[in-house]
């Protein structure tokens, strides 16, 4: 009589070889053989790294078992493995003369052990071995199921990677962001959006995918570098961070023309992005036009809001003028529109190293892969019909009425575009229900001079939403 108990522990000796051939890139498949109830042979796949079509787990196992017992039949031994064998394997079994072979998954495809054949039940055969399966199957069939997942999704990164760029846009080549500083954080793309029409979009999903998650969007010219120091934080308080790049930002691709942006296609983008990612409890973090796009996008789906964190930017609704700064920065951008990005940055952030300043600059490498910072200004809703005015007015009825998540703001008190004079009636909007955080130093872009201190009282105030 076999015990269950034995069965299920050999198994998992089996289960723990299939994991280190998971780690070395093969088909998680593991066996051990067993004698007198101890372990003598262990095998795990290796035809991919040893270019041996026969170096399956069974066949691995055997030759060890047959070396330790200086004989080639295994009289009397068990074979566990993990996955249902092949022929081969089947037919070396039976060569080895084993006793009994366990098995854990079924195998639909090549398994020759009762689901594709039955080598063992060959009457013309002159040794029959016992055939015993589903010892452990769940926990066997998920290591192979985990293992082709992860595959999957690792070769639809690559595709996404490698996705053939639109001739209507340009891609800033990855040589102009190496060496940026601070920005460790691995690179992801999609590109199947149904806005998108096939431009790749870049954005950082870091931290843990449940809990809290702190959506990060930025504004121009900036691209998700901004976050670089509120980042780390956030993952410090064991959050989950997305900061996307906008089409024509970061290293996301860039349009060649400028009027292929507009508030509404942008939008879409950033809604589809988010159904994508199936984001949830997120806390919604905007500055600039992270705020103009951002604060549109909660009533189209209030249950994946938790809460807001709301720096230096406007609602514009077009049945109000816009702040005299804005006008300013506006009338700038279309006199000059090949301004020096990382000068600008310099200047309002004298604290940034030469080496900060030229990241800002990375994504433009030249004036082609600037339409987006030549439309943007332009892009913001004036009039009561411009494009985006309509749903800004719409945010605002539900930022008032409908909000039911806990708001904070954080303002740049020497921001001479979107400071005070535009935060303090945004305030009443939002109905933001504690005194804002003001940075009395910090420009617009105040992520830069107080990133880690609006990040840690951001991290306390959304605590436990």
């Amino acid at each position: 009589m076999h015990s269950s108990m034995d069965d299920e522990r050999f198994m998992r000796a089996a289960l723990d070889a299939a994991l280190v051939a998971a780690d070395a890139g093969e088909v998680p498949v593991g066996a051990v053989v067993v004698k007198d109830g101890r372990v003598i042979a262990t095998g795990h796949n290796a035809p991919v790294g040893t270019h041996d079509p026969t170096a399956h787990a069974e066949i691995i196992a055997l030759r060890e078992a047959a070396r330790v017992l200086g004989n080639y039949r295994l009289d009397g031994c068990e074979l566990f493995v993990t996955l249902e064998p092949c022929a081969m394997c089947c037919g070396a079994i039976l060569h080895a003369r084993l006793a009994r072979v366990v098995f854990g998954a079924a195998d639909a495809k090549t398994g020759a052990a009762g689901s594709v054949l039955n080598l063992f039940a060959q009457p013309q055969l002159n040794h029959h071995t016992e055939v015993q399966q589903g010892v452990l199957g769940q926990a066997c069939g998920q290591a192979l199921q985990e293992f082709f997942r992860s595959r999957r999704a690792a070769l639809a990164a690559e595709r996404v990677l490698n996705h053939p760029l639109r001739n209507d846009a340009l891609r800033t080549p990855d040589a102009c962001f190496a060496g940026i500083p601070d920005y460790p954080w691995q690179p992801r793309y999609v590109n199947d959006l149904p806005s998108l029409a096939g431009l790749r979009m870049h954005y950082l999903d870091e931290g843990p995918q449940d809990g809290t998650t702190f959506l990060c969007l930025h504004g121009n010219p900036a691209w998700s570098y901004l976050y670089r120091k509120m980042v780390p934080v956030f993952l410090d308080g064991g959050h989950r961070v997305i900061a996307p790049d906008l089409i024509g930002f970061g290293k996301s691709d860039k349009p060649k023309r400028v009027d292929a942006h507009t508030f509404s296609w942008h939008r879409q983008v950033l809604l589809e992005l988010i159904e994508r990612l199936d984001l949830r409890r997120v806390v919604l973090v905007v500055q600039d036009w992270g705020g103009l796009l951002g604060l549109t996008l909660p009533m189209a789906a209030p249950d994946r809001y938790v809460g807001l964190l709301v720096m230096n930017t406007l609602l514009a609704t077009g049945d109000s003028p816009l702040p005299p700064g804005f006008e300013a920065w506006a009338q700038m951008c279309a006199n000059k529109s090949a301004y020096d990005i990382a000068r600008l940055f310099a200047r309002g952030n004298p604290s940034l190293s030469a080496q900060e300043c030229d990241a800002y600059s990375a994504p433009f490498p030249d004036q082609g892969h600037r339409a987006a910072t030549r439309a943007f200004p332009a892009m913001v809703p004036r009039l009561v019909d411009d494009d985006g005015a309509a749903v800004s007015r719409a945010s605002r009825g539900f930022w008032s009425s409908q909000w039911k998540g806990r708001t904070m703001m954080a303002i740049g008190m020497q921001d001479p575009v979107l400071g005070t004079v535009v935060m303090e009636p945004l305030r009443l909007t939002l109905q933001v229900p504690d005194e804002p955080l003001r940075l009395e130093d910090a420009g617009h872009f105040l992520q830069e001079q107080g990133g880690r201190v609006i990040a840690l009282a951001a991290s306390k105030c959304f605590q436990g939403v």
